[in-house]
């Protein structure tokens, strides 16, 4: 069952890729969001040309050999062009065998709680709360993330007193039953970070998220050391070098690959085992309603180390107009807090037509 065909389907935003194999089988992955357009021209150079006449079984293989054929490009952009291959191979797997992706690697079908994460600083505590609770309300969900300081901030906050306003407003109005976890954005130093660490303390918030630059791990562990609340990190992290650096050092209380930055599925399940082994759980990133929230889905479906809830974007057209259409199905419907793993094969969604005719198309092909 050799590749024949490595597409990509792209705008600047997002690219999905199909892979097609001789006898005429076919899966659909996805790389990495924010400059699709780039990553897709890395696949047909870098990836695909290594990828032609393999075995689309052979999984394991092709996410090792690439980087090793390609050494000279050890960062971000060869593993998101990676993970488009992986999980298009995945979702064929899948359709092949007539299972879904978390059935494929000792899973099941089923529901999933969610955690609604905000991505929006430019916004008043009070505001935030409130649209927070309406979501509570509307849809059952029990845990909710807001941001704090600013992103990359060196301890400036996006304004003057925000976060110290923010984190009290937010216990305040969701009330004692609901989680409350923060994302910092790599913002403060770890003197600011311990500081602003007992205020969280202080409010029950009980998940800390990248507090000083992510690149500085010492730094992050430093905070890890100085407080009780779980320090989390790991969403930029592609290198399973540093994974191992980050896990067996204990740099973080709960680690958080993201699919596509890390390069695929099978990527990030090595690293879910790096995990469980150090006894640490895993709550990956997955911050926008493209393709990466269903590939967390099926992982946190299978895996033994799940962390306690799916990060699911609660932003809509106003903030990410690139995301919206994309599939035919409807895969992240919430109802009661949770959202469902489908048992259809595959990743069990279908790739809307309309969005696919407007795309930039581009092809590699098993020559004969």
């Amino acid at each position: 069952m050799e590749i024949a065909s490595v597409e990509t389907f792209t705008d600047e935003f997002v690219c999905f890729l199909r892979v097609r194999t001789v006898d005429g089988e076919e899966g659909w992955g996805q790389v990495a969001p924010y400059n699709a357009d780039i990553t897709a021209q890395v696949v047909h150079r870098q990836v695909a040309p290594y990828a032609l006449g393999q075995s689309a079984d052979n999984i394991d293989y092709l996410v090792d050999i690439i980087p090793e054929r390609e050494h000279k490009f050890p960062g971000a952009y060869l593993r998101r062009a990676i993970g488009g291959l992986d999980t298009a191979l995945w979702d064929l797997r899948g359709k092949r065998e007539g299972k879904a992706v978390c059935e494929l690697i000792g899973g099941t079908p089923g529901p999933l709680r969610a955690y609604g994460s905000s991505m929006k600083r430019d916004i008043t505590p009070q505001r935030e709360a409130e649209r927070l609770k309406d979501l509570r309300d509307r849809f059952g969900l029990d845990a909710f993330k807001f941001r704090i300081g600013a992103e990359c901030g060196r301890d400036i906050d996006e304004w003057p007193g925000r976060t110290e306003e923010i984190v009290p407003t937010m216990r305040r109005e969701m009330g004692d039953d609901v989680a409350l976890l923060v994302d910092a954005n790599s913002g403060f130093s770890p003197a600011r970070a311990i500081e602003v660490g007992h205020l969280l303390q202080a409010n029950g918030i009980s998940h800390y998220e990248e507090p000083c630059p992510y690149w500085e791990y010492e730094q992050t562990k430093q905070v890890t050391e100085a407080l009780e609340i779980d320090v989390t990190g790991g969403e930029q992290d592609c290198s399973l070098v540093d994974w191992r650096r980050m896990i067996n050092g204990h740099v973080v209380d709960i680690v958080q690959p993201d699919v596509c930055y890390l390069g695929g599925l099978t990527r990030t399940l090595r690293v879910a085992r790096m995990a469980e082994k150090a006894g640490l759980p895993v709550t990956p990133h997955s911050a926008n309603l493209s393709m990466v929230t269903l590939f967390t889905m099926h992982l946190l479906r299978a895996i033994p180390n799940a962390g306690k809830y799916l990060e699911l974007s609660i932003e809509g057209a106003d903030y990410y107009p690139w995301q919206q259409d994309l599939f035919v199905e409807t895969p992240y419907d919430i109802q009661d807090g949770k959202v469902m793993v489908s048992d259809r094969p595959g990743w069990g969604v279908t790739v809307n037509p309309d969005w696919l005719a407007r795309s930039v198309y581009c092809i590699s092909a098993l020559e004969r």
